[in-house]
């Protein structure tokens, strides 16, 4: 895997679930991640994941930090905010509108925004998880621009036709596909023409090395 980090940030959009095990399974593969949580990010976690502090955000993910860089939304002068410091791209998930907005906008006023601008102009990838429904003629615009931009909107709509029977399976639905989008070969999910799980059981991914999800049991499958 490319040694170069993934700038992983939160803002305040509903899907937490999301974010906590995007951020498990890149730390528990040892990809490097430059983490940014937005003060709206922190209180998601708290309402929709029970994480009131970084203590228990390090649990939810498995506890091994080792590869993660945490950095203060506060601090537009951090690594993130400058194009000389290389990254394999970033991934806001999830993507409020009010930070879209901004990123369509190039207002930069904090570092999520700014570390989102710089990405653009490096022509690296930028994935924007959005949850927004319905979305109104503003959203849909701003959608547009950073479309043009060079960003990938990814909206958090996972599929079904792995005919998931857990909230765990459509959440790694939406996080296999953030993967593939940045180049991790980790497989967490049954992809399109795979043998579907028989009526009442979890998918189980063809992989050659299988981990264990300590909050949920559910699978974890990485190519070797």
């Amino acid at each position: 895997m490319s040694q170069l980090p993934v700038v992983l940030a939160l803002t305040g959009a509903s899907g937490a679930p999301y974010a906590v095990r995007l951020l498990e399974v890149l730390a528990s593969n040892r990809v490097s991640v430059w983490l940014i949580v937005s003060s709206h990010g922190w209180r998601l976690l708290k309402e929709e994941c029970g994480i009131a502090a970084l203590p228990a955000l390090k649990k939810a993910t498995g506890g091994n930090w080792r590869s993660v860089r945490l950095f203060d939304d506060g601090d537009r002068g951090a690594r993130p905010a400058s194009g000389s410091a290389p990254t394999a791209g970033m991934v806001i998930c999830p993507c409020s509108m009010g930070t879209l907005s901004a990123i369509a906008h190039g207002t930069s006023r904090s570092l999520v925004e700014r570390a989102a601008d710089v990405t653009l102009k490096e022509r690296r990838r930028l994935i924007l998880v959005p949850r927004e429904t319905p979305l109104s003629l503003v959203h849909a615009r701003n959608i547009v621009a950073v479309t043009e931009a060079g960003a990938v909107v990814m909206p958090a709509a996972p599929g079904f036709y792995h005919r998931p029977t857990r909230i765990e399976e459509l959440v790694d639905f939406m996080v296999q596909r953030v993967l593939d989008h940045l180049g991790v070969e980790v497989e967490i999910a049954p992809r399109w023409g795979e043998e579907r799980p028989h009526s009442g059981t979890a998918a189980q991914p063809h992989s050659r090395t299988v981990q264990t999800n300590r909050r949920t049991g559910a699978q974890m499958h990485r190519k070797s």
